[in-house]
């Protein structure tokens, strides 16, 4: 009986151990971006993500960083997911198009924010400047 008790405390207590450090690497990976310290960050990030693979803020913030490094490939692909997992995502959509208009993409970048348009709350002041410096540039 008592062995019981202790097997079960064992567990529930590395369970809970567990779960409360698979909700902190999402909030310390923010903290650590908000500091530049964007290596650190990175790992905290994709250490958020093998715990919840659906964490669309973490690939948001992966997307920052390669962002920063000039890793473009690997910005597109974590806003990709993003969008992915959240279709109405207007800070991946617009970065996602602004991805696309700084490498001459202009169709898909006119495409990717008309869908911002369309579901814009916070983005929507930004959607029409991207909108007018697409066609500033598409004329050149």
């Amino acid at each position: 009986m008592i062995k019981k008790f202790i097997i079960i405390l064992f567990f529930s207590f590395s369970i809970s151990n567990t779960l409360f450090a698979k909700s902190n690497y999402l909030q310390e990976g923010i903290n650590l971006f908000n500091k530049k310290k964007f290596e650190d960050a990175r790992f905290k990030f994709e250490k958020d993500i093998v715990f919840n693979p659906k964490s669309e803020k973490s690939y948001l913030y992966l997307s920052k960083i390669f962002n920063k490094q000039d890793k473009k490939n690997l910005e597109e692909q974590n806003l990709n997911t993003v969008i992915l997992l959240n279709p109405k995502n207007e800070e991946a959509l617009y970065n996602l198009a602004k991805l696309k208009l700084s490498s001459s993409d202009y169709k898909k970048s006119l495409e990717l924010n008309k869908k911002l348009k369309l579901i814009c709350k916070k983005f929507c002041e930004k959607s029409e400047n991207l909108k007018i410096e697409i066609e500033n540039l598409s004329k050149k």
